[in-house]
């Protein structure tokens, strides 16, 4: 059912943090070839991948439109079956966090949807393709698939990866993204803060000026800042003062230092680095899109918003962004301890987050717009409470050699993947 008579705060419901418990995760089958490589043949493997780690701990909601229906299920055949499910909803793209519904809760079990307009990171100022109509259409229709109630936020455009929240009335946002002139131009910041509050159901809202450089998203706060705990958080950090996200990442800082959350508590700040080497389209890899008239083009050279604060929270797990970077293993996992810790101790989802998947190194699997793959899938409709058993999660990472057939290196690989991610060839495994 819609809801445009009342709002999540009038109703008693409010958006809980990304550490919380949930029920399962939204993906999109990605095939857009203005926004994947060689038709999204690149980046298919991984959501195999990602979908095993993920709907072995929670269910598991995958969009796919009629045409590709078939490829998906080919490829995921394998995989356990009993928490993934097909959503016939067609989308222009794979990006379900901004353009799904957000959820909302009353801490009594129940949970609702919210429907933002989405409008492609910018409508006709600067978005990045003219054609969303899709993507706008398809929050309402995800809530009815789970049959849920959703709040109809009317024409104002919102993405889910544009706002974080500590579930405690605090929500941190960028002013390079909700301020930009393609989001909603005709409504002050001050207005702009009153919807977020309702539509939230939050007490403050901190804005964070900058986001990470480059980023076409106008700067979307979840790819720079993330809640470790409520009063805890990360930030993406560079100490490279010749790197254009320093002077970014210090802007930032000097908010979330002076800033108090809707508690009144000041922040515990942590540092997580970003990747020391840039991460650049080739030239191989800009060559490789097809893109429709209108639509933002990939050059070579063109840096993109690599971030490792752009994990991802399942039930169990967090799933790490690879670069291929020296950064990536242990100045970023330590990093991450202090989430793990955290979650060990006091997340209600009554079991530790154990298991820290790595495994997707480098360019064997973040091939272009992959390296930050993580932004396009996460958005999660909550449930009440569930205990998770031990036996529920998986961590073996295998040591192999590299394929056969191109001898693309495949170490840390789990032995199921089927096919070699660079060539296609078939992978034997020795036992």
């Amino acid at each position: 059912m819609r809801i445009k008579d009342s709002t999540p705060k009038a109703d008693g419901f409010y958006m809980p943090a990304e550490f919380a418990s949930h029920a399962g995760t939204f993906l999109i089958w990605p095939t857009r070839p203005g926004s994947w490589t060689n038709n999204g043949a690149d980046v298919q493997p991984v959501f195999v991948e990602l979908i095993r780690e993920i709907s072995a701990v929670e269910e598991l909601y995958l969009l796919v439109d009629e045409a590709h229906r078939a490829q998906a299920e080919a490829m995921l055949g394998d995989l356990p079956q009993e928490h993934i499910h097909y959503l016939a909803i067609p989308t222009d793209d794979a990006w379900a966090r901004d353009m799904g519904p957000t959820y909302v809760v009353d801490g009594q079990g129940r949970r609702r949807g919210i429907n933002w307009r989405f409008n492609a990171w910018g409508g006709d100022f600067d978005g990045l393709y003219p054609d969303y109509a899709q993507d706008d259409a398809a929050a309402e229709k995800m809530c009815a698939a789970l049959h849920d109630d959703i709040y109809d936020a009317g024409d104002f455009v919102l993405e889910g990866g544009s706002i974080h929240v500590d579930g405690e009335g605090t929500v941190v946002v960028t002013e390079a993204c909700l301020l930009s002139k393609g989001r909603n131009p005709d409504m002050s910041k001050e207005q702009i803060e009153a919807k977020l509050l309702q539509y939230l159901g939050a007490e403050k809202v901190i804005w964070l000026p900058r986001g990470i450089y480059n980023d076409e998203t106008n700067e979307h706060v979840d790819n720079v800042f993330a809640f470790v705990k409520p009063g805890e958080v990360l930030l993406a950090w560079t100490e490279d003062k010749s790197d254009p996200q320093y002077a970014l990442s210090q802007a930032d800082l000097a908010v979330l230092e002076a800033a108090t959350d809707a508690k009144g508590r000041k922040f515990i700040i942590h540092k997580l680095p970003i990747p020391q080497k840039p991460v650049c389209i080739t030239e191989e890899e800009a060559n490789s899109f097809t893109f429709e008239d209108g639509e933002d083009r990939r050059e070579p050279g063109e840096r993109l918003a690599a971030s490792y604060v752009n994990f991802y929270l399942c039930n169990g797990k967090v799933i790490l962004p690879q670069f291929g970077d020296e950064m990536d293993r242990e100045k970023v996992i330590k990093g991450l301890e202090i989430c793990i810790k955290y979650i060990d101790k006091e997340c209600p989802i009554g079991c530790p987050y154990h298991e820290i998947c790595t495994k997707y190194e480098g360019r064997v699997v973040f091939q272009p717009l992959l390296r930050d793959t993580l932004k396009l899938i996460k958005q999660k409709p909550i449930a009440p409470f569930t205990k998770l058993k031990e036996s529920d999660f998986r961590s073996e990472l295998v040591e192999v050699d590299c394929c056969g057939n191109c001898g693309h290196e495949l170490d840390r690989y789990p032995k199921k993947w089927n096919f070699c991610p660079e060539c296609g060839q078939e992978v034997k495994w020795d036992d």
